[in-house]
């Protein structure tokens, strides 16, 4: 299943959202113009389990301290089809977690989704030399958020099932439970292939979105609770 859009109308422009957006397009476009470079990048600015663990630098000569890279790594990515689907998650479900928040929380919110995710990443695959880059853990975030906040909200998504190709509006609670049962389902199968391979760090994206679940009621504004419990009166 592919989201495509929400039906779900936001009282304010979501500008750090888009911001966020723009940010990491450029962060691309930069690194493709790096050619050669790209990779040597990648290894400099990503969040890299063992760098961080032991403090250490696996390239000589790069003054970034380890614990920065959690950061950076948030704004980078390794393919056209990495950015293009974690930036349209962003801005599917981005500005209405945005709205209900506000701006200045909404950044700080991103970045604690986005930290925790690393360290999710970290703690179940501590040895790896391997870099961790993309948005995916902050966006999991607020999926996580979402789902708590608008499970009811219709998701226009693109279900594929073999021949099978269609538009449809789904609950958020159907298109975002789908999504975390198959981060937990692919990340018990990556246990056993550690260090084989970059693949995906989906216990990234679990830890990202159970962070966004649990924080949502303490960075949410009063107003959205109000607006919630009048939906469920009328």
């Amino acid at each position: 299943m592919l989201p495509l859009k929400d039906d779900n109308p936001t009282e304010t422009v979501p500008f750090i959202t888009v911001s966020i957006i723009i940010i990491n397009i450029l962060v691309y476009i930069y690194q493709l113009s790096l050619g050669p470079e790209f990779e040597r990048f990648i290894f400099t600015m990503g969040a890299i389990p063992n760098k961080i663990i032991n403090h250490s630098c696996l390239i000589p000569k790069i003054s970034l301290p380890a614990f920065l890279t959690i950061y950076s790594s948030m704004f980078l990515h390794g393919s056209i089809l990495h950015i293009v689907s974690n930036m349209l998650y962003l801005w599917i479900f981005g500005n209405n977690i945005e709205d209900a928040m506000g701006h200045i929380k909404f950044i700080l919110f991103y970045l604690i989704c986005g930290s925790m995710a690393a360290f999710a990443h970290i703690i179940t695959d501590i040895d790896s030399k391997i870099p961790m880059v993309g948005a995916s853990g902050a966006v999991s975030g607020i999926l996580g958020a979402y789902i708590l906040l608008y499970p009811r909200a219709r998701i226009l998504t693109l279900v594929i099932i073999g021949f099978f190709v269609r538009l449809v509006k789904i609950p958020a609670v159907f298109v975002l439970g789908f999504w975390i049962l198959m981060q937990f389902l692919f990340g018990m199968t990556s246990l056993t292939a550690r260090g084989s391979s970059g693949g995906v760090a989906w216990f990234a994206h679990i830890g990202g979105f159970v962070t966004g679940f649990i924080l949502i009621n303490i960075f949410k504004q009063q107003r959205v609770r109000i607006r919630r419990r009048r939906r469920r009166i009328f």
